[in-house]
Parts: structure tokens; sequence; C-alpha cells
């Protein structure tokens, strides 16, 4: 007699070691977003004004939808790299949160502000490898699930 197949069982891969330390890093890189967020959103209108003129008019009025955008970025990739370092496949959601709050933050502040005009060539270069890590989270959750390294 042959044993039925269950389709709602997953067959699992051990995952490389290097996908379970990459993903501990990739969770202190997440916590320091949520510390810059925390930062700029307890920004004091006395600490603005401290800053060089062209990063002022950064901080100054930033809208709303922006700061949310900013928090779903950082917490999702944060509980997302938590859920890779567990191998967790919830991971996935979380962090396409993350990177659809990047694309809004990114798109604010490179096409609604032009901010890229106030900033030396060097200071982009972080926004861009936010951008780059939004990307790579996903299609490494993706991978990870394909190969079976996460349920």
């Amino acid at each position: 007699m042959k044993t039925p197949i269950n389709n709602t069982t997953s067959i699992t891969t051990k995952a490389p070691k290097w996908f379970v330390v990459l993903a501990v890093v990739l969770v202190l890189w997440n916590l320091m977003g949520v510390m810059a967020f925390m930062m700029q959103i307890s920004m004091t209108a006395e600490q603005i004004a401290a800053l060089p003129p062209k990063q002022q008019s950064l901080y100054q009025d930033i809208p709303l939808w922006v700061n949310i955008a900013f928090g779903c970025a950082v917490f999702g990739g944060t509980l997302g790299c938590i859920a890779l370092a567990f191998k967790k496949a919830i991971a996935l959601p979380f962090l396409l949160i993350s990177l659809v709050g990047t694309i809004m933050q990114m798109f604010h502040g490179f096409v609604l502000t032009k901010s890229y005009e106030q900033l030396a060539p060097q200071e982009t270069i972080l926004p861009v490898m936010i951008m780059i890590i939004s990307l790579y989270l996903v299609w490494l959750t993706v991978h990870a699930k394909f190969k079976g390294w996460i349920t």
C-alpha cells in the first residue's frame, strides 16, 4: 500500500551556516535604522536649528506619511530579519513591508524633495545602500524559502 503524500508539509533543507550569521548581522543593521528613526522623530526645533543649513531643510516639515514609511521600513526590516534568524517564512511579509516603506521614503527624499541636490555625493551612498539591502533581503528570503531553508 502506498503512503499518501501530504501536500501541506514542506521539505526543509538545513540552511548554510552563513545564513543565520548574516540574518543576525542584518538584525543589527536594522536596529541601527530603528535608532535613526527614533532620533529623527524626536528631534526638537532646537536640534534641527543646530544642523547645517542644507540639512535643516531636509528635517523641517517632514510629512507624517514619510515618518510612517520610515517606521515601517525599519521595524518591518528588524522583525523580518529576526524571523530569518529563526528560519521562519513569516520574514517575507515583514520584509516586503520594509521594502515598500523604504521605497516610499526614498521617493520622498529623492523625487519630491530632491535631497540629492543638497547633499554631497558621498552622502547619497547610505540611502542607495539601504535600498539595495532592502531589495536583497526580499530576494534572500524568497531564495531561502525556495531552497527550503525557512519554513
